[in-house]
């Protein structure tokens, strides 16, 4: 069974730092590429962060890019989002998802192209 498992979310201020963690069960990251979305009330889930497990390529949103930093630890079969400078407008539930390495080679792409989804944590940024 395939599952996906993200933690750490939680209240900060802004300007502070979270570190969340995606881990994987029922199958190994080797050939995935996983990422991170969001999705705040009432609107459309964006794209955050994703890693290629098989080259170590990162992709960025526009909107985190220089503030949020991805990584993955195959011997653990996790990936984190190390997310620094939070501001009100990153809250919202972050989610994790996984989808074959070969679909992702230059943007972190649509949700759509994600098969695997976690059941994600909420991240609160108050000013």
């Amino acid at each position: 069974d395939v599952q996906l498992q993200a933690s750490g979310g939680g209240l900060v201020q802004a300007g502070g730092s979270l570190r969340l963690s995606c881990a994987a069960s029922g199958f190994t990251f080797d050939d995935y590429a996983i990422a991170w979305f969001r999705q705040a009330p009432g609107k459309e889930r964006e794209g955050v962060a994703c890693i290629s497990s098989a080259t170590r390529a990162t992709f960025y949103g526009d909107s985190v890019k220089g503030r949020f930093a991805t990584s993955i630890d195959n011997a653990k079969n996790t990936v984190d989002l190390e997310m620094n400078s939070l501001k009100p407008e990153d809250t919202a539930t972050y989610y994790c998802a996984a989808t074959q390495s070969s679909l992702i080679t230059s943007s972190l792409g649509w949700a759509a192209d994600y098969d695997y989804w976690g059941q994600g944590t909420q991240v609160t940024v108050s000013s």
